[in-house]
């Protein structure tokens, strides 16, 4: 392919993922509501859990200006649209890249649409998992005397800005497999520096998570590392297949 080619494939995948958000997006504003049911969810359970910690408000979020409310609805739908249309947008992403493989690299175009959205679905229960252990842990810091009155779009960000952190890591083993594949990297490189690897991802999961506290650092860095152990096994596993094409 030319590089105008390219250019007009790059255009089509784009054009493609924008209508997919577009519709998602529609879909999304029906689920708001019980969408922020849900994600308040960590933080009235802590205030029912510490009564002398909860604020004036519950656990109901306030906002500050006349306009937030509005902006965090669009903000909440946005995101929610995007994890419905990850699926299509994995897709088209592995579409626009597969033109450059070889016929036994094409043949994994579907298990890799298919694990990452799974791995990013476990990414995101994950970080739901420990989310209310993180704040616990940030919320309860400041000590007595002291209630949290969170915002809306604050939290909201905030969780968010968690969910995505350990969806994204989960999609390690996918990035690893796909550069084995391709030759990049190889499963005996990988085992080689795999004392290495344990440092930096427990690096990356301190660093990444917005809280920074020991509980998503964890559950962020523990299962990344065997994610990488298992990369190294499906690895080798790829490599002992027949090549063709």
């Amino acid at each position: 392919m030319t590089v105008v080619e390219h250019l007009e494939e790059l255009r089509h995948r784009i054009v493609i993922c924008l209508w997919a958000i577009g519709i998602a997006a529609v879909i999304a504003w029906f689920l708001y509501p019980p969408v922020v049911a849900f994600l308040r969810a960590p933080y009235c359970n802590f205030t029912e859990a510490n009564p002398s910690m909860s604020p004036v408000a519950g656990c109901d979020l306030v906002f500050t200006s006349p306009i937030d409310g509005m902006l965090v609805k669009m903000k909440t739908v946005f995101f929610i649209a995007l994890g419905l249309a990850l699926p299509v947008l994995l897709y088209q992403l592995w579409a626009f890249i597969v033109p450059g493989l070889t016929a036994r690299e094409k043949k994994w175009s579907i298990p890799f649409v298919v694990s990452s959205f799974l791995l990013f679905l476990l990414g995101a229960a994950f970080a739901f998992l420990t989310l209310p252990k993180a704040l616990g842990f940030m919320l309860g810091f400041a000590g007595e005397g002291v209630v949290p009155l969170l915002s809306f779009d604050k939290y909201l960000s905030f969780v968010f800005l968690v969910t995505l952190a350990f969806g994204v890591s989960f999609l390690l083993p996918v990035l690893l497999v796909f550069l084995e594949l391709v030759g990049v990297v190889s499963p005996q490189w990988l085992a080689k520096y795999r004392r290495y690897a344990f440092f930096v991802i427990m690096l990356f999961a301190a660093i990444i998570t917005p809280s920074s506290d020991p509980y998503s650092m964890l559950g962020m860095g523990i299962p990344m590392y065997l994610f990488y152990e298992g990369a190294i096994i499906v690895g080798r596993l790829a490599k002992r297949e027949p090549k063709t094409g």
